[in-house]
């Protein structure tokens, strides 16, 4: 699949959570949960920052994609697959 072939050419960081099968939101809170409980016991100040990256996506350009897609070997067939993805997309809301 396009999703295999693209994970084998740019794997992810073992942290990455977001858009991939896996448990990572309960993973990540009993993370958090853990690390509070560690602070809390060994009476450690904690600072927690949460992030709204939900626009992040918006910022890189296709053209940055594709060539980042280049520059780690993806076969061109692949890259072609995925240029042709952003070729005249339009969202339409009714």
């Amino acid at each position: 699949t396009l999703t295999a072939r693209l994970t084998k050419a740019c794997p992810l960081n073992p942290r990455q959570k977001g858009f991939i099968q896996a448990a990572g939101c309960s993973e990540n809170l009993q993370l958090l949960q853990s690390i509070i409980w560690s602070a809390k016991k060994e009476h450690r100040p904690l600072g927690v920052v949460f992030m709204n990256i939900a626009k992040a996506f918006d910022t890189v350009s296709h053209q940055h994609i594709l060539h980042g897609l280049q520059k780690r070997g993806v076969d061109p067939h692949i890259i072609s697959l995925v240029s042709n993805m952003y070729e005249n997309i339009h969202t339409r809301i009714t």
